[in-house]
This record gives structure tokens, C-alpha cells and sequence, in this order.
């Protein structure tokens, strides 16, 4: 994602994820497979909720300095209902475990998040 942004960049992301992720599962390797369906069950409501875990996923992303990743959280993130000062917040976590060289992947982060349709007002934490 460019840090201008763009719909159209957003509609690649996803379609390109997902033509790719099926790519990926239909090769049959066992051990990737598992994988992904770790990975899918991680971010499942259990003892902490599914909107709880995207957050996680998010600062983990961020520190890892991974865009991909940045990216998909912080669609989920909206989609779970996370208001931008929420989100906000948690970016913040993110920078301080991470320092000042998340601060690209911050822009591109908020640059997506501008993109996005707006949530839930701050404080109306979504169900969980």
C-alpha cells in the first residue's frame, strides 16, 4: 500500500490476498496448510474475544514491521468495530515496543485506516 492510499489499492490487497492464499492451500503441502488453519483459529473468540485478538495481531504486526500484515489487522480491526482512537491507541503500544523505525508502517497503517469506513464511537467497545 502507497501511502497515498486508494480504494482501488485496497481492492487489490484483499483480491490479491486471497487469489494468493488459495494458490497457496490448493499446492496440498500439509505443513502450510495446518498453518493457515492455526492461524485462523488463533484469532477465534475464546478466553480473550476475536476483536481483542486483532488488536493484538495489529501491535504485533507493527513491531514486526510487517505491512501485510499491518494491513489485514487493521481492516479487521474496523471491521470488528475498533474506532480510530482506539486503534490509535493501539498503534501507539505498537511504536513504543517497536521504536521509531515502525514509524513508516505507522504511516501506511493510518493512511489504510483513512480509507476505511468509520466505526463505532470511542468507548463503545464492540461486542464481544
Amino acid at each position: 500500500m502507497s501511502e497515498n492510499g486508494g480504494s482501488g489499492e485496497l481492492e487489490e490487497f484483499r483480491a490479491f490476498r486471497e487469489r494468493m492464499n488459495e494458490r497457496i492451500l490448493e499446492a496440498g503441502n500439509l505443513e502450510i496448510r495446518r498453518f493457515f488453519a492455526l492461524d485462523e483459529r488463533v484469532y477465534r473468540d475464546g478466553a480473550l474475544g476475536a476483536s481483542t485478538k486483532e488488536l493484538l495481531g495489529l501491535v504485533g504486526s507493527l513491531v514486526l514491521r510487517c505491512d501485510d500484515c499491518v494491513s489485514y489487522h487493521v481492516i479487521r480491526c474496523r471491521e470488528e468495530g475498533w474506532s480510530d482512537e482506539e486503534i490509535f491507541e493501539a498503534l501507539s503500544v505498537g511504536l513504543v515496543v517497536g521504536g521509531s523505525i515502525t514509524i513508516p508502517h505507522l504511516r501506511r497503517a493510518v493512511a489504510l485506516l483513512d480509507e476505511l469506513p468509520a466505526a463505532t464511537p470511542a468507548g463503545d467497545p464492540p461486542a464481544e
